[in-house]
Parts: C-alpha cells; sequence; structure tokens
C-alpha cells in the first residue's frame, strides 16, 4: 500500500457529533498505524442543521478526554462533487446510508458503506446518534469509532477497503 493514496469522508446527520468522531479518531489512529499511506479524510451530515458549527461541546470534551482534539472541524454538508471526490463514504447509521444512496450516481453507489462494517466484533450495525442522550453516548461512539478506525486501517493496509 506504499504511498498509494485513500480518500475517505465520515458521514452523520448533522456532522456536530459521529461523523467529525469519527473523522478525528481515523485521523490520528491511522497517523499511527498508517503512516505510509496518503490518506484525505473529511465528515459531513447529511442535513444542513449546523454547518459551519465545530462539533457538539459533549464531542469535544469526550474526545478530548482521549486525546483527539476536534476544535478546528466545522460542520458541512455532503455535497454532489463528494461523491466523486472520496473513495470511500461511511455513513454511521442505516438511515444516512439510504439518505446518500439515494443522492449518490450510479457509478458511485458502491463506495457507500456503513462504518461499522469494520468493527464486527462489536455486534452493532449502527453508530447511535448521542445527541439526545447522556455522557455515555459520547463514549459509546468513541468506543465504536475507535474499533472501527483499527478495522479500517488494517482493511486499508490490506487492500481491502474498496469496494
Amino acid at each position: 500500500m506504499s504511498g498509494a493514496g485513500v480518500k475517505i469522508l465520515f458521514v452523520c446527520l448533522g456532522n456536530i457529533c459521529r461523523s467529525p468522531t469519527a473523522e478525528g479518531v481515523f485521523r490520528a489512529i491511522a497517523a499511527r498505524e498508517l503512516p505510509e499511506v496518503a490518506l484525505t479524510v473529511d465528515s459531513a451530515g447529511t442535513a444542513g442543521y449546523h454547518v459551519g458549527e465545530p462539533p457538539d461541546g459533549r464531542t469535544c470534551a469526550a474526545a478530548l478526554r482521549r486525546g483527539y482534539d476536534l476544535s478546528g472541524l466545522r460542520a458541512r454538508v455532503v455535497e454532489p462533487r463528494d461523491f466523486e471526490a472520496f473513495d470511500l463514504i461511511l455513513a454511521m447509521d442505516r438511515q444516512n446510508l439510504e439518505t446518500l444512496r439515494r443522492r449518490a450516481p450510479a457509478a458511485a453507489r458502491a463506495r457507500l458503506r456503513l462504518l461499522l462494517e469494520f468493527a464486527p466484533q462489536s455486534g452493532l450495525q449502527e453508530v447511535p446518534d448521542p445527541y439526545y442522550g447522556g455522557v455515555n453516548g459520547f463514549e459509546q461512539v468513541l468506543d465504536l469509532v475507535e474499533a472501527a478506525s483499527l478495522g479500517l486501517c488494517a482493511a486499508v493496509r490490506r487492500g481491502e477497503w474498496a469496494p
């Protein structure tokens, strides 16, 4: 995989909890696990509720407790060009995956997957939205995203990430 580049987009609904967590965590873990791979990592939401805003304060606090700084991230909406620009677009849940499938050109649909496909040991298929819950939800998101990030790094290393 040496020298190859991979472009990954993480997607949730508003781009202030799950997908920025995935962006920041994956970027940090990949820097350690895949230093030889040129990665482009970004996140976006399927809805424009929070465009331009930083991640939710609870998201930032939970991430920072584990050493991930998300303060520089800003919410944005998935744009039509994203379907061509990214090699892999990973949704946090089925609802957002379906939204992406409806919006994506036919040629890009194979690049759409659920993030937790890379963490089968979690026993879950979806990263639950912590927005309306308590602090434990943000910790669970981090646990799931860390596991999926390690799995995704292993898949990239093996060349088994692509559709």
